[in-house]
């Protein structure tokens, strides 16, 4: 019984011990601005963003000229959509540190959200000036997006290269290069620009894909593609979640599925299917080949075969 009462004592003693240096341990992290900060940036980072905000005015309440704080702030107020306290904060971070580019970079995504263009261009151009900003490839990326507002396309067809120049597997600068030669009629080269933004998606990003491979199917449409356009709306139909997306998919499938007719030209007695002369008795019969070829729109007006 004594010794049972030892073992007791001593494991009651260790577990004291060891409360002490883990107490000790947080009150040092109250106490210190980085930990804070890195705290704050795990809930932005989980979409928590009150719970950031906290732990950032946390640092800074340690360490009131905590720059990667400030700039933090900024993207947590910015994401809450509190434009007003986003720009206070990275304007002080700026101010605090002007050689924080990313700063400007963020500033400019704030003002062009909130309709301000020549003062996000500004600062968009400021990161870019920056040649050691490791990151330059994004207010490229954004002043492209700018321009495309100011329906300057071929400007944002620079801009949107420039990125890419600089950062190969940019993704979403493909998709958006993408919509840019799409909107200036270069429907092969949009096509191959959103066939590169998939194929710089993991196969798991490929799998949760909705928006640029609706992009592309829209492409393949316009291009007069529509058997890649369907299989490509048909297998994204079911993962689609926005409503606005679904119906402009449903309306697209209605128009092909209309237009899906084989295309029959007359010569004598002979037709001409698809390239390949067959008799009358042969188009009567039943096609076990599968979906019969999807017409196309020739330059005057009539169905020609897309074969």
């Amino acid at each position: 019984m004594r010794y049972k009462s030892g073992i007791i004592f001593l494991l009651s003693l260790s577990l004291i011990f060891c409360a002490s240096p883990q107490k000790k341990l947080q009150e040092e992290r109250k106490k210190d601005p980085i930990y804070q900060y890195n705290m704050g940036n795990f809930f932005l980072n989980e979409g928590n963003i009150e719970e950031a905000i906290k732990y950032f005015k946390a640092s800074l309440t340690l360490k009131p000229d905590y720059d990667l704080a400030l700039c933090s702030l900024g993207l947590a107020y910015s994401m809450k959509g509190d434009f007003e306290q986003s720009i206070n904060y990275y304007k002080t971070c700026i101010r605090v540190n002007p050689s924080l580019t990313e700063a400007h970079n963020f500033l400019g995504t704030v003002y062009q959200e909130m309709g301000f263009i020549d003062q996000a261009e500004r600062e968009y151009r400021m990161a870019i000036g920056d040649a050691k900003f490791k990151s330059r490839h994004l207010p490229f990326y954004n002043l492209a997006k700018l321009y495309i507002t100011k329906e300057k396309l071929k400007e944002a067809l620079v801009y949107v290269e420039e990125a890419l120049k600089i950062y190969g597997n940019f993704t979403m600068a493909y998709n958006l290069k993408g919509n840019i030669l799409e909107r200036l009629n270069r429907l092969p080269e949009a096509i191959d620009s959103y066939l590169r933004a998939l194929d710089r998606l993991t196969p798991e990003g490929r799998d949760k894909d909705v928006s640029i491979s609706f992009n592309l199917a829209v492409a393949y449409f316009k291009n007069n593609e529509y058997s890649k356009a369907k299989e490509i709306f048909e297998r994204i139909y079911l993962k689609v979640t926005d409503l606005e997306m679904k119906d402009k998919i449903d309306r697209y499938l209605r128009i092909i599925n209309r237009v899906h007719l084989p295309i029959i030209d007359t010569c004598i007695n002979n037709v001409l299917y698809c390239g390949q002369e067959v008799s009358n008795e042969t188009i009567r019969k039943p096609r076990n080949t599968g979906t019969p070829p999807i017409p196309s729109y020739g330059s005057v007006g009539r169905w020609t075969p897309a074969c």
